[in-house]
């Protein structure tokens, strides 16, 4: 439903922007600039480049040009544990426009990033806001003709207020004839129960006159949260233009209602075919689904709409009645396979990774229901069988045998902690003694999303594989084990209640009692694999 687990451990913010040297000298010798109009580039997510003055032979020679330092923090000490710099800067009409983790808007001289301008959206966060990033904006250009009027560039922002604000990209002032006063009201009708739990954390997508948005969710706060709803609204009024609601046709049959299923991961477009692609997350709540029997259509899909309308098109489901926080958490990758057909590629948390006809949502490359472990948890019905797709970059299993520490006691500590948990490879169901998820809910491809070559046809994906711990509780047992947790829970895990379902939760990173992973590193890789083959490089 929502971005990520917090690792507590890790390191600072990072808020320092580089632009090296060989791009700025290209700028100043009067070469127009290749230009980065989306936050993946193009609206299908590509993030690829024929810029070629940056090569083998001399990206060992680039020095840094700039530096620019945002000055996000300090802003308030709980908040700031959460923030996390996330932004991709969008490079449009010759200005850097990019986000904080508290939405700032910045717009920078990409040759010498000296700042033009700086909005700030005057944020009223409650203490238990759920998310602390932005990961960055969205343009839209009128026409030629309107091109010196004001607002005639404008940049979007939604916010973690759940604002979705326009500004004149050439002053960083509101649109006032945009909404309200330069912003709309992303909280009417999404049955809000939260506020700091409903947010905006990816950058809105473009279509045309339309500038379109999902949204991000605190997660197992309970089954009864708000609506994942995506909608379309008018650029230049902000009128509502249309809403699709990703389960709408079944969750609100349940007692107590689901929600969510949200998409807080980035839009995919395809202006020429008038198609957007949604990738969804979970209904709520992620552990348990006593509550939301069946396969959870739309929820945990990458769905195509008619752009223009809303109309559903196709979908196609990663997982079916997700018990592990399997999100669709990364941008759907737009590209013309080997016959030219129009096709997407979906990366997924499980490292598995899909790729379907873009027209229809036929397979391309094989995908194969194999039948999964059966959950042991009264009142849970998991779903029989699970896609399995011909691409897969990630380990998933976990066993004893493997676990690793730096000294033999930690890796033996490690071991008991794999023994003792049901570990049964991916799509263990989760449990009263504990579950490991491996890929974990942070593992596989995440919010980084891929990168496609088009010209050797490769995918380039960031992956994770760090495992997770995750215990069913009992609702009559769920205070006093939170308050009896051990300080090493308290750092490394979260409880949450899952209100409305018997079962509340804990989970946590696998970490050995020297705060690593309890399996072998690599914890991350850069992986690469032939799209028209499905063969890694």
């Amino acid at each position: 439903m929502t971005n990520r687990f917090y690792y507590h451990t890790a390191g600072g913010l990072c808020c320092t922007l580089l632009v090296l040297g060989l791009i700025s000298r290209a700028g100043a010798q009067g070469k127009p600039y290749a230009g980065w109009p989306n936050y993946g580039n193009e609206g299908g997510g590509t993030r690829y480049s024929p810029a070629s003055q940056i090569d083998r032979r001399n990206v060992g020679q680039l020095k840094p040009a700039w530096t620019y330092r945002s000055g996000a923090l300090p802003h308030d000490p709980e908040l700031d544990k959460k923030a996390a710099f996330e932004a991709t800067p969008i490079l449009v009409g010759g200005k850097l426009f990019l986000s904080t983790p508290y939405d700032h808007v910045i717009a920078l001289n990409p040759e010498t990033g000296a700042k033009l301008w700086e909005f700030d959206p005057q944020l009223e966060l409650p203490y238990g806001a759920s998310e602390v990033t932005s990961r960055g904006v969205s343009a839209w250009r009128a026409p030629r003709g309107k091109a010196g009027q004001p607002c005639a560039l404008r940049i979007f922002i939604g916010t973690l207020d759940a604002r979705l604000i326009a500004l004149d990209g050439a002053t960083g002032k509101p649109c006032s004839d945009f909404g309200s006063d330069g912003e709309v009201d992303l909280t009417s009708g999404v049955r809000l129960r939260d506020p700091g739990d409903y947010q905006v954390t990816s950058a809105p997508a473009i279509f045309k006159d339309l500038v379109i948005t999902g949204s991000s969710m605190g997660d197992n706060r309970a089954v009864t949260v708000e609506r994942g709803m995506v909608r379309a609204f008018d650029v230049r009024t902000g009128t509502l233009r249309w809403t699709w609601d990703p389960i709408a046709s079944w969750a609100y049959q349940t007692t107590p209602r689901t929600g969510a299923g949200n998409a807080w991961s980035t839009i995919s477009v395809d202006a020429g075919r008038d198609l957007v692609f949604i990738p969804t997350g979970s209904a709520s709540p992620d552990y348990y689904g006593g509550i939301r029997k069946g396969d959870n259509q739309w929820a945990n899909s990458v769905v195509a709409l008619r752009a223009s309308t809303g109309e559903f098109v196709w979908g196609f489901q990663v997982v079916h009645h997700d018990l592990w926080d399997y999100d669709v958490a990364s941008q759907p990758t737009l590209f013309a396979w080997k016959d030219g057909t129009p096709a997407i590629a979906i990366t997924t948390k499980m490292g598995r990774v899909f790729v379907l006809n873009r027209l229809t949502g036929a397979p391309l490359l094989p995908v194969e229901e194999r039948p999964v472990l059966k959950s042991d948890i009264p009142g849970e019905e998991s779903w029989p069988t699970q896609p399995e797709s011909a691409i897969s970059v990630v380990p998933e299993k976990l066993r004893p045998e493997d676990a690793w520490g730096i000294k033999p006691e930690e890796r033996q500590w490690c071991a008991d902690k794999i023994k003792a948990a049901r570990s049964e490879g991916i799509f263990t169901p989760p449990s009263l003694q504990g579950t490991l998820v491996f890929p974990s809910n942070v593992g596989g491809v995440n919010w980084g999303s891929a990168a496609y070559d088009p010209q050797h046809h490769l995918l380039f994906m960031d992956t994770n594989r760090l495992p997770m711990f995750v215990k069913l509780i009992p609702r009559a047992e769920y205070d006093d084990a939170r308050k009896s947790a051990s300080d090493s829970d308290r750092l490394h895990g979260e409880f949450a209640r899952q209100v409305g379902a018997p079962y509340g939760i804990f989970r946590s990173s696998l970490l050995s009692p020297s705060g690593l992973p309890c399996n072998a590193p690599p914890w991350g890789t850069i992986a690469a694999v032939d799209l028209f083959s499905g063969v890694k490089a």
